[in-house]
Order: C-alpha cells, then structure tokens, then sequence
C-alpha cells in the first residue's frame, strides 16, 4: 500500500516546486521570518500568503527540504497551480 504523495512527489527528482494552491496576489514571508530565506523547510512550513479578495490564505511546504527559491515575486498575481517556490529535497 502506497503512503499518500504530495503532487509531484512521485517523480523521482531532487527538486519540488510548492505550489499556489488557489489563485491571489502572492507576498512571501517578510526577510529574517523562519523559511523566508534560503535555508531548510519542514512539511507545513509557512513560506508565504495569498490575498484573496475577502480574506487571506497562509500558503505552506508540502515537503521538507532546503528552499532554493521564489519563483513568484511579492504583489504577483498567480493561479491555481503557479509554481510559487522550489527546493531541494536531497
């Protein structure tokens, strides 16, 4: 029986990619806030948050591994699915 993966994980790579999981304006965690920088993530570290019209939504690693970096900038608006950050996971 297979543990359940996180998208992507069943490629058999060193690099993830963490996702926007719904579409907003993107703003990474602020410099010097705990996996804001390049150093390593653990499953469910925040890296980021969503703006949404009514609310905000934390966006968090799937994965643990070390966060080599963003891919979206501070204020972009992304989609459902936008790669937002990669890491390295070896």
């Amino acid at each position: 029986m297979h543990a359940h993966l996180c998208r992507g994980e069943e490629l058999h790579v060193d690099e993830r990619v963490i996702v926007a999981p719904t579409a907003g304006r993107f703003r990474p965690l602020a410099a010097g806030h705990p996996g804001a920088d390049a150093g390593r993530l653990v499953a469910g570290q925040q890296i980021g948050v969503l703006d949404l019209p009514d609310r905000s939504r934390p966006v968090h690693s799937p994965f643990d591994g070390r966060l080599m970096g963003m891919l979206a900038h501070t204020g972009e608006r992304v989609r459902e699915g936008q790669p937002l950050a990669w890491l390295r996971v070896a």
